[in-house]
């Protein structure tokens, strides 16, 4: 293949990880909008939400085709992957916390043995 044929295949591979990125980060919003409790809005916020913002990196760094923006990407991506689950999960903790999640709902609930007040309680 000659070198104009790949840059019109990395092209094109960068501009449908553009387009499945965005896809993904308007149905997480979508989601935020559409649902009702706390535990599918989380879900909405981070799963669908990083892997659009990872596909829109990858086609960034494929589309730029240079070594310092994957060097500049690389630590963006890790940091977004760290930071998503972490704030879902102190979210989510709050919410049970605060008795705005249905407990009846829950499949399991882990942390009816735990330590934590019960919601409402103003006792730490």
């Amino acid at each position: 293949m000659s070198a104009q044929t790949w840059e019109t295949v990395l092209d094109t591979a960068a501009l449908v990880l553009i387009l499945l990125g965005a896809l993904l980060c308007l149905t997480a919003a979508i989601g935020l909008l559409r649902f009702r409790d706390v535990p599918t809005r989380l879900h909405a916020a981070t799963k669908p939400q990083v892997l659009g913002f990872v596909l829109i990196c990858l086609a960034i760094a494929l589309s730029m085709r240079s070594w310092p923006v994957v060097a500049f990407l690389a630590p963006v991506v890790l940091i977004q992957l760290a930071t998503a689950p972490l704030s879902a999960h102190m979210i989510g903790r709050q919410a049970y916390r605060n008795g705005t999640i249905d407990r009846d709902t829950l499949y399991t609930d882990e942390l009816a043995d735990a330590d934590d007040p019960p919601p409402g309680s103003t006792e730490r």
